[in-house]
């Protein structure tokens, strides 16, 4: 009882064969991949053809434009959303907001000057 029976070996075999096609199958041929045409959109193909010519200059301002949308997106627009959300939404008083001006009387000392307001003049014209 040492081996396989004829149905096992007769598996085993269809089995090795069904592999190797299958690995067959998975080689790329010359041709392949076969890739879809690159669709690029109104600003990569502009940026596309600027460097077609090459240059130095050409590199140095698509540097300076990659750099600039960079900054704009990821740090000048999310710092004005952050703190938006916190002068409108989570501070109790804005910033730079005065809630009401001290009412000033006759007679009151302004601190800064030591200035004395003096009393107001009487209107001659009588009005009801």
């Amino acid at each position: 009882m040492g081996g396989y029976s004829e149905d096992e070996k007769l598996r085993l075999q269809q089995l090795r064969v069904l592999r190797r096609r299958w690995l067959r199958d998975q080689e790329l041929s010359e041709r392949e991949p076969v890739l879809p045409p690159r669709r690029l959109g109104p600003i990569a193909s502009f940026w596309e053809r600027f460097l077609q010519p090459g240059g130095f200059w050409r590199q140095q301002v698509f540097k300076v434009y990659q750099t600039s949308t960079f900054f704009v997106t990821r740090v000048l627009i999310p710092s004005w959303l952050i703190l938006y959300y916190l002068k409108y939404h989570i501070m109790k008083t804005p910033h730079g907001v005065v809630m009401s001006n001290p009412r000033i009387f006759p007679g009151d000392r302004i601190l800064e000057t030591g200035e004395i307001i003096p009393p107001m003049k009487e209107d001659s014209h009588e009005h009801h």
